[in-house]
């Protein structure tokens, strides 16, 4: 989704084929990325929350330094993604009023793909750590990697390969 109004592109193609003013097709960019952030935002909550209980767990302490360290970079890359996901929703609201939006809904955008790209960082090294302790490191290495790029493939490089490709009319 293109925001930038500096920039002409698929949005003012997509805002002269809908018949939108600048704002109406803000408004529908704006509207498009909250409801894109409601589906993430569970999941990155609910990776959270499960890390964050795992150091409770009686087992933690058989981790070895290097399962910690992983854990750690679980942790922190969950923790990050929830803050850049949320943002726009703060952002939102701090912003409220103040005639903004065209620089607002490009942050956004910004913070949104930013938050995902962490979040597949967390989901990977989440992988890693349970696949670790319960596997042996070829098998840990094997199932961390095609996480990766199933996350990788599936999130970012279908879009990006989808971009370069010539658009299909709708008939």
């Amino acid at each position: 989704m293109q925001i930038d109004d500096h920039d002409a592109g698929p949005a003012d193609h997509a805002a002269d084929e809908y018949h939108e003013s600048r704002t109406q097709r803000l408004n529908r960019n704006l509207d498009q990325l909250m409801q894109e952030l409601r589906v993430a935002l569970p999941g990155v909550q609910v990776l959270f929350a499960f890390l964050l209980v795992v150091p409770f767990n009686s087992r933690f302490a058989e981790l070895t330094a290097a399962q910690r360290n992983i854990y750690l970079v679980a942790l922190l890359c969950s923790a990050l993604a929830s803050a850049l996901l949320i943002a726009p929703s703060v952002h939102h609201r701090v912003l409220f009023h103040q005639r903004r939006k065209p620089e607002f809904v490009h942050l956004a955008n910004r913070l949104a793909v930013a938050g995902m790209v962490v979040l597949v960082a967390a989901f990977t090294a989440s992988v890693a750590l349970i696949t670790s302790f319960i596997f042996t490191s070829g098998v840990a290495v094997f199932v961390t990697v095609g996480t990766a790029l199933v996350f990788g493939v599936t999130w970012f490089g279908l879009p990006l390969w989808l971009r370069e490709r010539p658009g299909i009319e709708d008939p």
